[in-house]
């Protein structure tokens, strides 16, 4: 589990996220929208300690992230940036740095290693790919590698800052179906999106941020209920029920 406590984080000492508590439970996903530049991402980088915050409390598993070395921390959470290089090497071995917070002097991959690697390119669907090189491969199978490496990571925490970008609407279903799978392994599922309906179809619970405060947290039900999405993003959404549960969609 993951306590968020009147967390303040931001940039060049000027905080653009504000007193923000929530957490992130296991077995949950849990979902973050927000307009652009509001925070959401802040946070994330601030939970894996890539953009430290100013003020307040993050807590993973009952210890404060500061208790924490590199490796620990890495044992605990993966995170899928937003953006990032992409390297002139294979696949497989981008998907082995998954495996670095593991290694042990003299930092050997062992076959343990290669069998996660391997499992997690197959459950993206690239494992026919581990020998290409992930700068020859098109933007939405890069994205597929890099989600692989944090799967690979194999932590009972997992991050994703906007994963489903370059990825095709029917891929990007199934990491919705895959985020499911992994939260009902156990493991505390973070995802930031810009996709609203897919947000409120797939999460157990939604994070509404904006201009740097946690405005609403709860299940897509109650977000839906508050109308706070119409406030926030200036668009009306709506729901219809269908024999598959509720079906929500927006418009201007």
């Amino acid at each position: 589990m993951i306590q968020i406590k009147n967390v303040c984080a931001g940039y060049d000492g000027e905080d653009v996220l504000h007193n923000v508590t929530m957490e992130f439970q296991p077995g949950k996903v849990t979902i973050l929208v927000g307009p652009n530049g509001c925070g959401k991402s802040t946070l994330l980088k601030s939970i894996v300690r890539l953009n430290p915050h100013s003020s307040g409390q993050i807590i993973i598993n009952g210890e404060d992230i500061e208790s924490y070395t590199s490796a620990t921390l890495a044992q605990q959470v993966a995170f899928l940036p937003q953006s990032r290089n992409v390297p002139d090497i294979p696949a497989l071995r981008m998907v082995l740095h998954g495996r670095f917070p593991y290694l042990k002097y003299p930092r050997r991959y062992r076959e343990e290693d290669f069998a996660k690697a391997r499992e997690a390119l197959k459950w993206v669907g690239m494992e026919a790919h581990e020998e290409t090189n992930v700068n020859h491969l098109s933007g939405g199978n890069q994205q597929k590698i890099y989600i692989a490496m944090a799967l690979a990571q194999d932590t009972p925490i997992v991050l994703m800052d906007e994963p489903t970008t370059y990825l095709d609407i029917s891929y990007q279903m199934r990491l919705m179906r895959q985020a499911r799978a992994l939260a009902d392994q156990g493991k505390a599922v973070v995802m930031v999106l810009h996709d609203l309906v897919m947000a409120l179809k797939t999460a157990d619970y939604v994070g509404v941020i904006s201009d740097g405060h946690l405005v609403t947290y709860g299940t897509p039900e109650e977000i839906y209920e508050k109308k706070v999405l119409d406030d926030v993003f200036g668009v009306r959404v709506c729901r219809v029920e269908t024999e598959h549960g509720w079906q929500y969609y927006h418009e201007q």
